[in-house]
């Protein structure tokens, strides 16, 4: 059996997707060295396999885990160049294929293992290489040689491969750790009063594994650092403990590179900063305003896809089925996505407009051009040769004008599908509150009053909103004043209508949900406030009135009508995660706020007294922020807004970008063990306040 080792490279590609690309790529070659991955695409390196070889054919079997894995980071045309004709699910009727070697993808599970003796029984394939998303135990691979033994496939079995591959990557610089069962490492999981040692154990284990394999991909050994006295210390002392057992054993270490992998990483070691999620609850609650996190917050959006409703009547069969259209959001793919992702909403509508007029610009280009291609007037050569010259110019426009047009059409939808939820839900009101809030700024209305307007949000929203000020530490949200808010919500959830919809499709009793601010109220008398944002709040002249003036130019014959939207500005604030972020990456000394961090450095092998470590003293280049117990796109933001504002004040090594690879500058990387948004999020809560 072998263990995959990830050797970096250098250059534009040594993000953390781009190299989970490259082991995947390197997997479905039956793990031959495979083609380096650049920053203009999929490109074959010197010395490598050349793009026009022809690939071997295959088949690709995946459990769920290896399926949310591959979704986000090839495309069907990318396993068809990489000579995958099908790809199917591990436990799903497949037809035999003798003639054809399998690629299998999948976690050591009993299930899993169980399975695959049941595909090595029936000879289902002509090969197999057997590819595991984390270690498979001896036990366990005993328990597999049996299998093939019964089976008579001994020899058909080509290769067993320890991949450490146990996480999913959305972006260049985001990744978590779970999608599929991702509650068995929620919030809720890791803070259950009822969790026996050994599932604790479990879960903690698990985390660290996750973590192991991020070391693995990217080649490095970082330094970890975490707060004392929580999940993210365990946490971060097993993944030492893991790092420096693999460091030991020279021979089959994990993390033994030559040339410019060894040159790489020997001095510029990633900062690793693990942070428990009871740091910052507020904002998990917290309504989003810009338009990555408002996608996955409003609509749901799940490993880089969102689904939509379709408008009109629907057909026979449409209507024995939910009508729905999927759109893939891929920064790579598409350039509007890559710019706007992290903009406020209103300026993403405005994009949309700017966007469209371009393109009518183009489209009028070409219609000029059918008119003078026209046959009903006698051309002079003159006449032809400037009209040939025009026309093959926009031949070659012609796909980027295609690929403008399908890009528009897709976020002109998503627009306006956000649009008519913000209006209904009054989501630009709530946001501008609860920024106030976190900012200790005054409101323009009370609690009170909002609550009790019945345009303001749904039943979860104004619960999300009051549990917002309660973690602010807002006066009207204290004492006997939070007792008449919460009396207040208790009445909307006796009303017959009061019900929310669950993540599994049914309805959930909004009178339970209100279990989640009797768990703030004791986790709050037990941990004691704090303040989540320094500077915040929205904008002023920006933040009154319709929005007429720039979301009515998207009107089209009547169609979107997205007038009656906040123009909301959006103004610098420092959410936890990435002000200890800051601190940490510095290294500057005399921190109060991390001064007590733990540190923990797997290269030392000999160390008798933690406090005694030497520690690194200088600025960490590159980091990842890994927060245990679940994350969300708002939090990711906030730190890519950080690098950027570290870039524009002139701070040493800081990139650019929406992604987390600018080349020779500042990475940071943000991780969780699931993305999840304000209502899942608060339902977690309602469950633990149930249980406590």
């Amino acid at each position: 059996m072998m263990k995959q080792s990830q050797n970096p490279g250098t250059g534009p590609g040594n993000s953390l997707r781009s190299r989970k690309i490259e082991s995947m790529r390197r997997m479905l070659n039956l793990n031959a060295p495979s083609a380096r991955l650049t920053s203009a695409g999929l490109s074959s390196a010197a010395g490598g396999p050349a793009d026009s070889e022809e690939p071997q054919w295959k088949v690709l079997i995946y459990d769920r885990s290896g399926q949310d894995m591959i979704s986000p980071l090839l495309t069907v045309k990318d396993l068809r160049d990489l000579g995958v004709t099908l790809h199917l699910p591990l436990h799903s009727d497949r037809e035999p294929l003798s003639d054809v070697a399998a690629v299998y993808f999948m976690n050591p599970s009993e299930e899993n293992l169980q399975r695959l003796g049941r595909d090595l029984a029936a000879g289902l394939y002509e090969s197999y290489h057997l590819n595991f998303i984390s270690p498979i135990s001896r036990s366990k691979l005993e328990d597999l040689a049996q299998a093939a033994i019964g089976g008579n496939a001994v020899g058909q079995i080509s290769r067993v491969v320890d991949q450490y591959t146990d996480f999913i990557c959305l972006e260049e610089d985001l990744f978590v750790l779970r999608h599929h069962s991702a509650d068995s490492l929620s919030y809720k999981a890791l803070n259950r009063p009822d969790s026996s040692d050994e599932a604790m154990e479990a879960m903690l284990n698990e985390i660290a594994g996750g973590l192991f394999s991020v070391c693995v991909t990217l080649g490095a050994v970082p330094v970890i650092r975490c707060p004392a006295g929580n999940a993210a210390e365990a946490v971060a002392a097993k993944l030492d403990k893991k790092l420096r057992d693999n460091l030991r054993d020279a021979r089959n270490s994990l993390f033994t590179g030559s040339g410019d992998s060894a040159a790489q990483y020997s001095f510029q070691r990633p900062l690793l900063l693990l942070l428990d999620r009871s740091l910052d609850l507020a904002t998990m609650l917290h309504h989003p305003w810009t338009y990555q996190a408002l996608v996955h917050d409003v609509l749901g959006s799940r490993l880089n896809r969102v689904e939509l409703p379709q408008s009109g009547p629907p057909s026979q069969q449409q209507q024995q089925q939910k009508r729905t259209t999927a759109y893939d959001l891929l920064a790579e793919e598409d350039n509007f996505w890559s710019a706007q992702r992290g903009a406020p909403f209103p300026e993403v509508a405005d994009a949309v407009k700017r966007n469209l007029e371009k393109y009518k610009q183009e489209e009028e280009k070409v219609s000029r051009l059918k008119r003078s291609m026209g046959f009903d007037a006698e051309l002079d050569d003159k006449t032809v040769t400037d009209t040939m010259s025009v026309l093959n110019s926009a031949m070659s426009d012609l796909p980027a004008l295609l690929a403008m047009k399908r890009s528009l059409d897709m976020h002109t939808n998503v627009a306006t599908c956000l649009a008519e939820k913000i209006k209904a839900r009054q989501l630009d009101l709530l946001f501008e509150l609860e920024e106030k809030l976190l900012a200790k700024q005054s409101l323009d209305r009370p609690l009170v009053d909002v609550l009790a307007d019945p345009e303001a949000g749904s039943f979860e929203d104004k619960l999300r909103l009051l549990l917002v000020a309660v973690l602010s530490d807002c006066p009207q949200a204290s004492g006997a004043e939070l007792d008449e808010l919460l009396s207040q919500l208790n009445r909307l959830a006796s009303e017959p209508s009061a019900a929310l919809s669950s993540e599994s499709g049914g309805l959930v009793d909004c009178a339970g949900l209100l279990k989640a601010a009797a768990y703030l109220r004791k986790w709050r008398a037990l941990s004691g406030g704090g303040s989540y944002y320094v500077g915040g709040g929205s904008g002023g002249s920006g933040a009154s009135g319709s929005g007429s003036g720039w979301l009515g130019g998207l009107s089209k014959g009547g169609s979107f009508l997205m007038e009656g939207v906040r123009n909301l500005v959006l103004r610098k604030h420092n959410l936890p995660a990435a002000r200890i972020a800051d601190c940490l990456m510095e290294n500057r000394a005399g921190q109060a706020e991390v001064e007590e961090y733990r540190y923990f450095d797997p290269k030392l092998h000999r160390v008798t007294d933690p406090s005694q470590i030497p520690r690194q003293k200088q600025p960490f280049q590159e980091a990842i922020v890994f927060v245990v117990g679940g994350g969300n796109y708002i939090e990711y933001q906030n730190l890519v807004d950080l690098r950027r504002t570290s870039k524009s004040s002139g701070v040493t090594g800081a990139g650019g970008g929406g992604g987390g690879s600018g080349g020779g500058g500042r990475r940071i990387t943000y991780g969780s063990t699931q993305l999840v948004t304000g209502c899942q999020f608060l339902l977690q809560l309602a469950e633990l306040g149930q249980l406590t």
